[in-house]
């Protein structure tokens, strides 16, 4: 008990660290599930895919995925209904960090989107792989 005591500071700095050291894997498991640019090409190949972008429209203009719609996040919910006829195929959100995709899959999950993902990296993941955009 008296290490315990003397060493407050020491223990703070451990559970501080080690927390650090988890949430790169708890943020990766929140806002799933996740696909990465490969399986996302695959599933837009092999299974059509729809792809969302949910980034601003001046966003979109300055370059975006070939063939992606975008619907901006604060447009989601209203917008939705438009892509019911893509109920039943996978759909790919992303945006530039996904923070806004996963707000999307929640929104998309809750109007009855079965296979909905979220595009690991983003955009930027997409551009870095040297996949087509369109600018």
């Amino acid at each position: 008990m008296d290490f315990v005591q003397n060493n407050i500071l020491l223990i703070a700095v451990a559970f501080a660290s080690g927390a650090m050291l988890i949430w790169p894997f708890v943020r990766r498991s929140a806002g799933g599930p996740w696909v990465g640019t490969l399986q996302a090409t695959q599933m837009i190949n092999r299974e059509d895919a729809l792809l969302l972008d949910v980034r601003d429209a001046a966003e979109y203009a300055k370059g975006h995925i070939l063939g992606a719609k975008n619907v901006p996040l604060a447009d989601l919910e209203r917008r939705a209904a438009e892509f019911d006829r893509h109920k039943a195929k996978p759909v790919i959100v992303h945006c530039d960090s996904g923070s806004r995709a996963t707000r999307a899959l929640g929104v998309l999950k809750a109007r009855g989107f079965a296979s909905v993902f979220n595009l690991a990296g983003g955009y930027g993941a997409w551009q870095q792989a040297g996949l087509p955009v369109e600018k």
